[in-house]
């Protein structure tokens, strides 16, 4: 998976993406997804890595099968609540 941290004024913005995600769109009814290679890329990270990043995160997005299944065996994201978007999947994560 690829991890991007950046401190925001907001707090730390987390962006994870499975590697063959990025530079796709992918859309479903009026929705329609970019991952752009700007905000997703970053450095290789295992899962370890991926679910400390995401507990230490005030908001997260979170791109593709395998990054948003992490998010959601690890109890970040409920299930009901990731998007299916024409051949992968979509969550957005924020602590209030």
């Amino acid at each position: 998976m690829l991890l991007n941290e950046r401190d925001t004024d907001e707090g730390l913005l987390v962006s994870v993406c499975d590697p063959e995600d990025l530079g796709e769109t992918y859309e479903a009814d009026e929705v329609s997804l970019t991952v752009e290679p700007e905000f997703y890329d970053g450095e290789e990270a295992t899962e370890g890595e991926v679910v400390d990043s995401l507990s230490r995160c005030t908001t997260a997005n979170i791109v593709g099968t395998e990054a948003v299944g992490l998010a959601v065996e690890h109890g970040f994201v409920d299930e009901e609540n990731v998007l299916e978007l024409g051949g992968t999947r979509h969550a957005q994560l924020l602590w209030l």
